[in-house]
């Protein structure tokens, strides 16, 4: 692999740039004032231009008419992927979408260096589909397509546990044993290493499709959604008795990759259905008030501060609901939100037991543990790598951009 080759790491929430500068990583500031994108993309409704990360956000923010997307990693190797639908004045599939973020990226990649790149390294989850080879195959082929689309003639892949491994290997000493655990927003991931003199050995990656956008869905099903209608009643169209609100569209509501297909008129028409019958009609209106005026990514961003307020400690943190009805909001009780993310917390300490073993490692010969990517700051986390290696060290490594720093480190390999 050439030196001369645009590492990136591409992200469900976040996007880095850097390049190898000498033997050290140099991150491109590719957002102004920040070293990491936001990977979201806003399309104006007039067909005007595209914006990304934090512009994407302030238009949505403003109340500017268009179309607001994030999560869009999450959809590859999905059939949706290549789904045409009017986006932005015209019709486009989010393979497009994806391709469009890519080549801005580039751009702004291309400007900071003051030079033209062909070759890119990018970061990948070890799995993007759970226990699904063919799905998993798919989704590299989709972004592989998306990257060349986007102007790259030479694209290369690399797990990004390994590359934040990289970045983490001046943190042991040789012939240590340490365990990656990183947790993105949407896939954890995880990379057993043993560091030696100049350089480290990858014993086993491993990963599952759960991250932070699945902390925030549980999240706001729980809290949220049920302001909303969630686990309400409907009465039946004929006859005495009561039936279950339908689940699928608070699912997708919470989800943030299908927020955007929720404003359709056929889903405003379910909706308006629904109200019909609804033992309580105000709450489920709330529902309707979201659709039609096209508040899902509000509601998605302050569940997700709520969140994160929670995680902080705060005492019954706020869900700051106010934009659909005034003096809305969902509390998240003290004490409440380990309870309500357990099973994730049970699936990201299974799928590190499963890396051990697959390295044939015991816990007490891990002498740290390094934790990676913004959602890894979540307590579960925390408390969960420390139950796993009771013995390790715990280590905190850059959240946002060890995994772009590493892969910088290997396009000199």
């Amino acid at each position: 692999m050439s030196a001369d080759t645009l590492a990136i790491d591409f992200g469900t929430s976040n996007s880095a740039v850097a390049i190898l500068h000498g033997d050290r990583p140099l991150r491109l500031a590719i957002e102004e004032g920040a070293q990491t994108l936001p990977t979201a993309v806003f399309f104006p409704a007039n067909g005007g231009e595209m914006r990304i990360g934090a512009q994407a956000a302030k238009a949505l923010i403003e109340g500017e008419d268009g179309r607001y997307m994030r999560a869009l990693k999450s959809v590859l190797g999905a059939p949706l992927l290549h789904e045409s639908r009017p986006i932005g004045g015209k019709r486009r599939t989010l393979a497009d979408v994806v391709t469009a973020f890519l080549v801005e990226v580039k751009q702004r990649a291309e400007a900071r260096a003051g030079r033209e790149y062909s070759r890119v390294l990018s970061g990948r989850p070890v799995h993007f589909h759970t226990a699904d080879p063919d799905r998993d195959a798919q989704a590299e082929a989709d972004l592989r397509a998306c990257y060349h689309a986007a102007g790259f003639e030479h694209v290369s892949f690399l797990p990004e546990p390994e590359a934040a491994a990289l970045t983490s290997h001046r943190l042991g000493q040789s012939g240590k044993i340490g365990l990656i655990v990183d947790i993105g927003g949407g896939t954890s991931d995880f990379s057993v290493f043993r560091t030696g003199a100049t350089q480290i050995s990858i014993l086993a990656n491993h990963g599952i499709r759960l991250g932070g956008t699945d902390f925030d869905r549980t999240v706001s099903l729980a809290y949220a959604m049920p302001q909303l209608g969630h686990k309400g009643m409907l009465r039946r169209e004929m006859g005495p008795g009561v039936l279950p609100m339908p689940k699928a569209i608070f699912a997708d509501l919470a989800s943030w990759a299908k927020i955007p297909f929720l404003y359709t008129q056929e889903k405003r028409r379910e909706v308006a259905q629904m109200l019909k019958y609804a033992v309580e009609p105000k709450v489920l209106g709330r529902l309707a008030t979201v659709l039609e005026s096209e508040l899902g990514h509000e509601l998605a961003f302050a569940v997700e501060r709520g969140k994160i307020a929670a995680n902080a400690g705060q005492a019954d943190a706020q869900i700051n609901m106010r934009v659909i009805e005034p003096g809305l909001t969902a509390t998240i009780p003290a004490q409440s939100l380990g309870d309500t993310l357990a099973e994730h917390r049970k699936n990201i300490g299974a799928a590190a037991r499963e890396t051990l073993r697959m390295a044939g490692v015991t816990p007490d010969q891990v002498s740290t543990v390094i934790l990676v990517g913004g959602s890894s700051l979540m307590g579960i986390v925390v408390d969960e790598a420390r139950a796993i290696c009771p013995d390790a060290q715990l280590e905190y490594s850059e959240a946002f951009t060890a995994v772009v720093d590493g892969l910088a480190l290997a396009t000199a390999r």
